[in-house]
């Protein structure tokens, strides 16, 4: 085995094992570690490529391999999470509607709409490995992104002093509309810059200088809740260098 050309695919395995070490955590109510094994396999996904550049040793397989990493890091995590945060007991009182009863138990419905982000980022990663345009930047919203914006709401709810921010999130008809939003950006032909360098000039990286900056300073402000703001900076940013 050549280890050099190994390298980028070993981070990707090592992405699609905090990923399923993540869907455990997140299945068994762990939602807080399910977050950061999430952002632990973001942080392989990202360095997976940065290796293949810098190595020379790009090619289809490891391609395939970090999409399918990413379904489940991505696309199946914040699926469970919004489950879980969607489940509650009043649910179907709300609704008024009952799928299946079976002795006491009873199914709700609402809790699986969260898994619709699953199928959208799915969906979105078939895309991007026939779309030759995202070569350089991306169109519709980087799974990992929309991932982190889900995997950051149990972290506020958890360690954010901020009352306003966790009355939102627990709010399901606003996890309802998040799940449908990102879902939509996911596919959606919105043209996203890319964060990958090619050199590190500021005369070519000026916007994703700006970007880090920002990022850094949103962090160091409003911390976990940061990080949805920081997406929806990007969106912004990237509507701005459109124009």
């Amino acid at each position: 085995m050549n280890l050099k050309k190994s390298i980028p695919n070993i981070l990707t395995l090592l992405n699609l094992l905090s990923g399923t070490i993540a869907v455990i955590f997140a299945v068994q109510g762990e939602l807080v570690l399910a977050a950061y094994l999430v952002f632990l396999g973001i942080f392989f996904d990202f360095f997976d490529g940065f290796a293949a550049r810098l190595l020379n040793v790009q090619g289809e397989l490891g391609k395939q391999l970090d999409s399918l990493a990413d379904v489940v890091t991505s696309g199946v995590v914040p699926g469970i999470v919004l489950y879980q945060l969607l489940k509650t007991k009043n649910t179907l009182e709300i609704l008024n509607t009952e799928i299946i009863s079976w002795e006491s138990q009873k199914i709700e419905f609402l809790p699986f709409v969260g898994l619709l982000i699953t199928l959208a980022a799915a969906y979105r990663l078939a895309k991007f490995n026939i779309d030759e345009r995202q070569t350089s930047s991306f169109i519709g919203l980087p799974t990992p992104a929309a991932s982190l914006v889900v995997l950051s709401l149990p972290l506020i709810l958890e360690f954010s002093s901020i009352e306003f921010a966790a009355t939102i999130i627990e709010n399901k008809w606003f996890l309802v509309v998040l799940t449908l939003v990102l879902s939509f950006l996911m596919n959606a032909e919105i043209p996203l810059f890319s964060l990958k360098f090619k050199n590190f000039t500021w005369k070519d990286n000026q916007q994703k200088f700006v970007f880090l900056m920002c990022t850094m300073l949103l962090v160091i402000i409003f911390q976990f809740v940061a990080i949805p703001l920081v997406i929806l900076l990007y969106i912004l940013l990237s509507f701005l260098k459109k124009k």
